[in-house]
């Protein structure tokens, strides 16, 4: 399985630390935000891995090299100096990620989940890690189904992590799900990856499943700081009692 890092945001709420590093290179418990995603992804056996890049998109290699650190092979794909919005950035990369599910998580996360839990195999288009609403998202993004469906409307609305396995083919005819939103005839196309995975719920194509270990998405430089010191905090010794 390949997989994506989405790694071509802008950082406009984490300046001014990102008016001269990329987020996914900010730093918490010694290393970048990336490095975390990279380590696990070698652990699982991952080989391939592509990064989306645009702000300031020279210091990933220059950070990262080519992979050999972790055991990967790392493939840049820059997208400009305008981010194409998750859908599009993923559109983007589909020539590198091949036509095969592929494993994608955002570059701006942290979390102890275990990738090895994700499927290599999916029953739909997606399957998305949904986690425990954050303060600053109280009201969720998809609905968790019994039996492992997902739904955009119901009770109990989950947030979604960042992390999931997708097909290619959830972008099959997504010019017709996404109609003329701005930035959808440029090429490269901009677009929202919501619309798409709406539609494939809607057929109760898209599974998941609700991890509720610790998840944060570090939007802000107050949340970074709380990540490193958390991540950076001395371990506590085992009781000899």
């Amino acid at each position: 399985m390949k997989a994506l890092i989405l790694a071509a945001g802008l950082g406009e709420r984490m300046r001014p630390l990102t008016n001269t590093t990329p987020k996914p290179l900010l730093h918490a418990g010694g290393k970048p935000l990336i490095a975390w995603h990279l380590e696990k992804l070698a652990a699982l056996g991952v080989r391939d891995v592509v990064v989306n890049t645009s702000w300031l998109a020279e210091q990933f290699p220059q950070a990262l090299g080519n992979g050999a650190h972790w055991g990967l092979h790392l493939h840049y794909i820059y997208e400009g100096a305008a981010p194409l919005e998750t859908g599009g950035g993923m559109w983007n990369a589909l020539s590198l990620l091949g036509d095969k599910p592929f494993l994608m998580v955002n570059g701006d996360i942290w979390t102890d989940y275990d990738f090895a839990h994700l499927p290599r195999a999916i029953d739909g288009e997606a399957h998305l890690v949904l986690v425990a609403n954050p303060p600053q998202h109280p009201h969720g993004d998809f609905a968790l189904r019994d039996d492992g469906r997902i739904d955009s409307d119901g009770d109990g609305k989950l947030t979604f992590a960042g992390i999931g396995v997708y097909r290619p083919s959830l972008f099959d005819g997504w010019r017709d799900i996404i109609g003329a939103a701005p930035g959808a005839d440029e090429t490269p196309p901009r677009f929202k990856l919501a619309p798409l995975l709406r539609a494939a719920m809607k057929d109760g194509r898209v599974t998941g499943e609700h991890h509720p270990g610790r998840w944060t998405d570090v939007g802000t430089p107050q949340r970074l700081q709380q990540l490193d010191a958390e991540l950076s905090a001395p371990m506590p010794r085992p009781s000899m009692s």
